[in-house]
């Protein structure tokens, strides 16, 4: 079963590379596929993430994980509805 989450949280207390070097490297082991990319309005991070149930939730355990290490507490998870084909490619858009 496929499922697709939004998840959102604040870019202050992040590394410059963590978009890269975690989440998009975590995204293709997981044959995850998606967008991130930064709010410049309220400088927030937004995760689109789309795959195979188990996949997701690996994925998200795995950020909760690194979140914690980098103090980033004001995460927002939430379904999302697919709106467009990501084409099995997790890109970050800066």
């Amino acid at each position: 079963m496929t499922k697709c989450l939004k998840i959102t949280f604040s870019k202050t207390k992040m590394p410059p590379d963590f978009l890269r070097s975690v989440v998009q490297k975590h995204a293709k082991k997981l044959d995850i596929e998606g967008i991130a990319k930064v709010l410049m309005v309220d400088q927030k991070i937004c995760i689109i993430a789309c795959g195979v149930k188990d996949n997701i939730d690996a994925f998200v355990d795995l950020l909760h994980k690194r979140f914690s290490e980098f103090s980033i507490h004001e995460i927002k998870i939430e379904p999302f509805i697919r709106d467009k084909d990501y084409r099995n490619v997790f890109r970050i858009i800066e």
